[in-house]
């Protein structure tokens, strides 16, 4: 098929349904971009839901690829922009909670009737924009509520996730969850444990990721969800940390202030967290959502600086202080305590501003090589001898590397005269 660059992504999954249409299949708009666009949005992702097989889809796209044949869904490629085309099915039984053990090529009728919610089981007419709705998904758009399509308790056996997906839509777009659905997930919370920790996971960054964090994690307590994060439910509370960080956010920051919130709950100060109890946090989440190396040192950065912030950062010396300013999730700690105690916050804003503005500590004066060059053996006390030489150029007592060479020479004569094993130095004459 001819490939046409820089079309704008309706217009392309049009194109793509047309040609599926002039083929003679049937072919309609399906899933989150007809509600979005039923909610006012421009949606730039679209699928598409189609009577074609995967062999008569790769008829019309013979460079379509597939990624789920035995469900039905191919890729497609044009104008710039992928799109996921998935042949009209009605789902077998469901054995692992996940996936059906089989499935049928059916009509679009029980395409709809087995998606999870309402408002994302209507289609859309790709070229007129009429809203095909099968299971009255326009009426709880203006409702605003989310509700499981059919028998609440059927949708959350086939797949446990749909619960955390409840929580998550009725977040982001505003909606509550209908009663007998809401009823249906606290009954069956519990069994969100049996899910993978990459898939809770995943739908948790999802949700943390979004402006609306705060609700979404209010309501997965409410809904007994939080235990498959945390290891323990607790009780629905208020969650300033959470609701006061910064839309744009990284999601890790964002569990740090959620944690922080439901520790408070337990106490009336400002919580403070022990090595060993920031440890324990950050292993236990790890494995429970599955938490790649670089999310949980972000997690365990976040919470080590804020509690280096919360210890006296005014009466530290200024290297102490810049360190820390350099130091990873500085930043992100800043923005959890604004809650906690604005003042503070502030001050050590305005403070980082001025002293350190791009959070890098400036070239050392003085290195390993430096040391090695002017005669100092190698040993124990370089990184000492290193972070003396660093501190006074970070204070501004030093700005050469001679000044700095001569610095580590003094200390080492002082480390050497106050034990006679020393540091095994060996400065140069």
């Amino acid at each position: 098929m001819s490939v046409r660059p820089e079309i704008e992504p309706r217009e392309a999954a049009r194109d793509v349904a047309r040609r599926l249409v002039e083929a003679g299949h049937r072919a309609l708009f399906a899933g989150g971009c007809v509600r979005d666009r039923l909610l006012g949005g421009s949606p730039q992702d679209f699928d598409i839901a189609t009577s074609a097989t995967p062999e008569e889809i790769q008829r019309v796209f013979p460079k379509a690829r597939g990624v789920g044949e035995a469900f039905g869904v191919m890729l497609v490629r044009n104008g710039g922009h992928t799109f996921e085309v998935a042949t009209f099915r009605k789902d077998g039984p469901y054995k692992d909670g996940r996936r059906p053990t089989e499935v049928t090529f059916s009509d679009e009728f029980e395409d709809a009737q087995r998606r999870d919610f309402t408002v994302n089981g209507i289609f859309e007419e790709p070229e007129t924009g009429t809203p095909v709705d099968y299971v009255k998904g326009r009426a709880d758009i203006e409702a605003r509520r989310i509700r499981a399509i059919g028998d609440p308790h059927a949708r959350i056996s086939e797949d446990r996730l749909r619960m955390l997906r409840a929580v998550r839509f009725a977040a982001r777009l505003g909606f509550d969850i209908e009663p007998v659905t809401a009823d249906a997930i606290r009954a069956h919370a519990g069994e969100l444990m049996s899910v993978s920790p990459e898939r809770v996971g995943e739908e948790t960054r999802k949700m943390l990721a979004h402006p609306a964090r705060a609700r979404a994690a209010a309501l997965a307590e409410d809904h007994l969800l939080d235990t498959a994060v945390f290891g323990k439910h607790h009780e629905p509370g208020d969650c300033p940390r959470l609701a006061g960080l910064p839309d744009s956010v990284a999601w890790t920051t964002a569990l740090v202030a959620w944690h922080l919130d439901r520790t408070a709950r337990e106490t009336t100060a400002t919580p403070r967290l022990q090595r060993a109890q920031i440890s324990a946090f950050v292993q236990g989440v790890r494995a429970r959502i599955m938490l790649s190396n670089q999310e949980t040192d972000a997690v365990d950065a976040v919470l080590s600086a804020r509690e280096a912030i919360l210890s006296a950062f005014a009466s530290q010396p200024v290297a102490a202080r810049k360190r820390l300013m350099a130091a990873p999730g500085f930043d992100a700690a800043i923005a959890v305590i604004r809650a906690e105690d604005g003042p503070l916050a502030e001050t050590v804003a305005i403070d980082a501003a001025r002293e350190l503005p791009d959070r890098r500590l400036p070239p050392a004066l003085l290195d390993g090589n430096a040391l090695l060059g002017a005669g100092f053996k190698a040993g124990p006390q370089f990184k000492f001898l290193l972070d003396q030489a660093m501190d006074a150029q970070l204070e501004g007592r030093i700005s050469t590397t001679a000044e700095a060479l001569a610095l580590a020479t003094k200390v080492a004569g002082e480390l050497a005269s106050g034990s006679a094993a020393g540091f095994g130095v060996a400065p140069r004459p």
